[in-house]
């Protein structure tokens, strides 16, 4: 069996830096693949837009209403396109051009 660097954890969240070759495990739940890929900033960033839009943030129901539809349409997204062996880079990709096609999409105005 290899030596492995005892530094390298491939944990997600670890402050070390790890290969992004990496491949995306099975079973994991949406949040953990968004730790995994280190999305959450990003995704934050669509959510709070969203929130802003709405009139801003009003309270933990309406925090709740707007966050669930659009972890459910990522998770959807992720479903859709995910493949076998597919690298943490990929999923990385994957969530951040639906993010960011999302943010555009609010910025323009325009709806899904």
């Amino acid at each position: 069996m290899p030596d492995q660097d005892p530094d390298d954890t491939c944990e997600p969240g670890s402050d070390t830096t790890v290969s992004d070759d990496r491949l995306v495990p099975s079973g994991m739940t949406l949040e953990n693949i968004i730790d995994f890929c280190e999305e959450f900033g990003h995704l934050n960033e669509l959510v709070m837009l969203h929130l802003e839009m709405e009139g801003g943030f009003t309270g933990a129901e309406s925090y709740f209403n707007t966050v669930h539809p659009i972890l459910d349409l990522l998770e959807v997204e992720i479903r859709i396109r995910y493949h076998t062996g597919m690298s943490r880079q990929e999923m990385k990709l994957l969530i951040q051009d639906w993010i960011d096609e999302e943010l555009s999409l609010l910025k323009s105005g325009r709806k899904r």
